[in-house]
């Protein structure tokens, strides 16, 4: 810690005396010369605290929440960023904007987004510490690139990814108060009814399946999806077999959009874990048509719209990506079925 650059703080004035050091660090920093909002997060200055990098007087102090007294002298270490744990990779990346605090990701799908058990590498994060480089300034002094929100490994679609800990405590912030714009594509067997609407249901823990979520009674988080129907898509004999839907979350919830769908009765085309096998000798389809949906083995969901406000230079950003080869290739192909009659 010898080489730990400090900050020495003005003498804690009678008016602060009993407030909490954490609270009192945010506020006075935030006083300091070239002061942003990466040293102003109490978050991270609780963080920088827990781990012995503040002083009173020389000792080291470690409880945040510790109550300040007139007069007092603190001294705040700000670490060099160290590097990460997982390792940079040269994983191609479809990158749809980037500037020094942020990059937006056109992500495919198979490609997780961060290492955990089973995929402990070749994820999102890793081929970001390659791309990134020396341009990652740190999160919570760690060189890592800020992963704010994500979407599961067979989704596809658009990912912000904070650069350092301004963006990312900014962007989290948006993301906490659903101050974002978030829209997905979903394929869906049969169709929605009506074709507009909106569904609420808050999403926990399946208590029958701790693998699976589901809209629960208890314990969950409240989450609200508003869907529009974009197309219907009948077979040979008029018959509905699935629809393109837009959904938009009004919140963020693990698996949201599969579980919603799925519990008004429109489970996703290809999902593994909401969805279930269906019946396709009952609709008039082309084999093309019939094997292609067979061959779908990964939920029919791309995240198709991502809009925000830049976390630092407050200008409004708004991306689109297109469908993916491999669901554009199967709507096109039912698509097609209305003419082609088997």
């Amino acid at each position: 810690m010898s080489d730990m650059t400090f900050q020495t703080l003005p003498p804690v004035p009678p008016d602060q005396a009993g407030e909490r050091l954490d609270r009192y660090l945010a506020a006075a920093m935030a006083l300091l010369p070239g002061a942003d909002e990466a040293s102003l997060s109490r978050s991270r200055l609780k963080s920088l605290v827990l781990d012995g990098h503040v002083h009173l007087n020389g000792a080291t102090i470690s409880d945040p929440s510790r109550k300040i007294k007139p007069g007092e002298v603190y001294a705040v270490g700000q670490p060099e960023a160290i590097a990460a744990d997982p390792q940079a990779q040269d994983i191609p990346l479809n990158v749809v904007h980037e500037d020094e605090h942020l990059i937006v990701i056109d992500k495919p799908a198979g490609l997780v987004v961060h290492p955990a058990p089973g995929s402990p590498d070749k994820t999102l994060v890793n081929a970001l510490l390659h791309h990134c480089g020396d341009t990652l300034s740190g999160i919570g002094g760690v060189k890592r690139p800020g992963i704010v929100h994500r979407i599961d490994k067979d989704t596809s679609g658009l990912v912000v990814v904070a650069k350092n800990d301004r963006a990312h405590h900014a962007l989290a912030a948006l993301f906490a108060e659903h101050d974002i714009e978030r829209s997905y594509d979903a394929l869906v067997w049969d169709h929605p009814n009506p074709l507009q609407g909106s569904i609420e249901g808050p999403i926990g823990r399946d208590p029958k399946d701790r693998k699976r979520m589901a809209i629960v009674t208890r314990g969950g988080k409240d989450a609200i999806t508003h869907y529009e129907t974009k197309k219907l898509i009948f077979d040979g004999k008029g018959q509905p077999v699935c629809a393109l839907v837009r959904c938009t979350l009004e919140t963020g919830r693990t698996h949201q959009i599969r579980v919603h769908m799925t519990a008004k009765g429109n489970a996703l085309i290809g999902d593994p874990v909401y969805g279930r096998a269906r019946n396709l000798q009952r609709f008039q389809l082309g084999d093309a048509a019939r094997a292609a949906l067979l061959a779908f083995k990964r939920q029919a969901l791309h995240a198709a719209t991502l809009g925000f406000k830049h976390p630092v230079t407050g200008k409004a950003l708004r991306f689109e990506s297109p469908l993916p080869e491999d669901f554009a290739k199967l709507l096109k192909l039912l698509s097609s079925q209305r003419n082609t009659p088997r």
